[in-house]
């Protein structure tokens, strides 16, 4: 039996994506794992299955490359949402819902293998930001500790990023970590994800995590007048835009823009 996939990237954050509606794949850890390694598998930073959801376009199943079912991937979020559109699934707009809750979309534009898009993120109370004394840890749908630096291209961001998810304070799952380098509003991110137990090249829950910290560490004198902000990410694969509202402390209608790539098709073995 042969099990069809697709390979999508979000600013080179590279996935494995299956069309799951009629909920036949069950694929191992071991399987997931093996399918997501770059010497003997696809190659992938994870794997996502696109899964039927009642009330939704559709539902989004993540996976990490170390074969785990995770929390939300924002640029895997952007590859679901290109890949239900080439199924007809869904035109400009879609809802779908993933781990942490529902989550909307909209295709901005197209050319050629590549798709722009945006997609809504799960509001950011007040209490779910913690200022540490190593940086700022938020959830955005995936835990994040954001450090700021002056000069992110001196980080060792494997060595430094391993040691603080395996922290005690982040038991018992880790947290993925983000190092910053700020200018305005203009920022360039560097990400240790976990679970892929590596820097990837760009990460959509781990920008939206540093302009969230960056406009929460704002000094009083220097917040932004407006309650509205929108922040350019630089990212080592490309791209990538997070607006946001913030009033008191709360960040909400939070959008993740950048682009999303079909890069080609295969059949496996089961």
């Amino acid at each position: 039996m042969k099990l069809r996939f697709h390979k999508y990237h979000g600013t080179g954050n590279d996935f494995i994506l299956m069309d799951n509606r009629e909920g036949n794949i069950q694929l191992s850890e071991e399987k997931i794992a093996g399918l997501c390694n770059r010497h003997l598998g696809i190659g992938a930073d994870g794997l996502i299955c696109l899964n039927s959801a009642d009330g939704f376009d559709f539902g989004m199943v993540y996976y990490n490359a170390d074969g785990k079912e995770s929390t939300l991937c924002g640029n895997g979020g952007r590859c679901i949402v290109a890949f239900a559109h080439s199924l007809g699934l869904i035109e400009n707009r879609a809802t779908f819902t993933a781990i942490d809750g529902k989550h909307e979309a909209e295709i901005l534009s197209q050319s050629g293998t590549e798709v722009q898009i945006k997609i809504k993120m799960s509001d950011i109370p007040k209490s779910g930001i913690r200022h540490l004394a190593s940086g700022i840890h938020i959830d955005t749908g995936s835990p994040h500790l954001v450090m700021f630096v002056d000069d992110i291209s001196a980080v060792d961001v494997v060595a430094k990023g391993r040691k603080i998810h395996d922290d005690k304070q982040f038991a018992p799952d880790g947290t993925n970590v983000d190092f910053v380098q700020m200018n305005e509003y203009h920022l360039f991110v560097r990400t240790y994800e976990r679970g892929v137990a590596d820097e990837t090249l760009s990460c959509g829950t781990g920008v939206t995590a540093a302009a969230l910290a960056y406009a929460s560490w704002q000094p009083a004198d220097r917040s932004p007048q407006s309650p509205f902000s929108s922040y350019n990410i630089q990212t080592l694969g490309g791209n990538l835009t997070v607006s946001f509202y913030q009033h008191e402390g709360t960040f909400t209608d939070i959008w993740l823009e950048g682009p999303a790539e079909f890069v080609f098709a295969g059949e496996i073995d089961r």
